[in-house]
């Protein structure tokens, strides 16, 4: 994930930071505990695509 893009991209929902997970190809809002899938390189920033993270799921 582009650096350069990853600072201007945001949460649709709270409007906050989103980390991104390499392994998992998410983009993680850890506000919303909801995780964005990035497919092809191209993040899907839709809140009806972020699936909820898990209760146990740790955030990094």
């Amino acid at each position: 994930m582009d650096k350069k893009l990853l600072d201007i991209l945001a949460c649709p929902v709270c409007k906050g930071p989103l980390i991104y997970k390499k392994e998992s190809s998410e983009l993680i809002c850890k506000a919303d505990r909801l995780a964005y899938p990035v497919r092809d390189d191209i993040p899907v920033m839709l809140e009806e695509e972020a699936r909820e993270l898990a209760p146990d799921e740790e955030v990094a």
